[in-house]
């Protein structure tokens, strides 16, 4: 099974990976993020998918889809007996900001929107916003930012996502919108507590 990012400190990751690939396998979607930490409510393992090589992260993605994932992932981790400690279950898609983890990653959202912090500044900028371009002839990732075509090799990368110009999408309005958030990932779309 593809992980893309996993943080599963405290866990038997083997005992936990076998446990959830056969379910999410018989679901047809892949993990963008394995994660295991804690917050204010307690411990949380968070599960976010995504269909196989879909150009969008959230395509096929829904909410009831992510609750019959979270009750069949749920239902194998108690009879597996993987986790001991009280725990939240989180299934979601990595929604329209999906985090880029790999450099195939920029390959495969080519034509996508993207925001690329990069690790020196290129005419004075670190962040660069604009469109992926996948990569050239010698793997470097191809961003096309103010007009600019850029070609990045991957350790000049510090982190990418996709990026979603809310402003274009309002039509170029400067308006501000209070009380409106930039919707990240809808992990929260299928909870249990455990």
């Amino acid at each position: 099974m593809k992980i893309a990012h996993e943080s599963l400190k405290g866990l038997d990751r083997d005992r936990l990976v076998s446990v959830v690939e056969p379910v999410l396998r018989a679901h047809g979607v892949d993990v963008v993020e394995l994660v295991w930490r804690s917050d204010q409510r307690g411990w949380v393992l968070f599960v976010t998918v995504e269909r196989p090589d879909s150009k969008d992260p959230s395509l096929g993605i829904t909410l009831d889809l992510c609750a019959d994932i979270s009750r069949d992932l749920s239902a194998a981790l108690d009879v597996a007996d993987v986790i001991t400690a009280r725990y939240r279950l989180e299934v979601g898609s990595p929604g329209i900001d999906r985090v880029l983890y790999e450099v195939l990653d920029y390959q495969r959202f080519a034509g996508k929107q993207a925001k690329v912090k990069i690790r020196e500044p290129i005419e004075g900028q670190r962040v660069l916003r604009g469109e992926l371009g996948g990569l050239d002839a010698e793997g470097r990732v191809v961003l096309t930012a103010d007009g600019k075509e850029h070609h990045l090799e991957p350790s000049q990368i510090e982190s990418g996502r996709l990026w979603f110009d809310w402003q274009a999408a309002r039509g170029g309005s400067n308006v501000a919108h209070k009380g409106r958030r930039t919707p990240s990932r809808a992990r929260r779309a299928a909870q249990r507590d455990r």
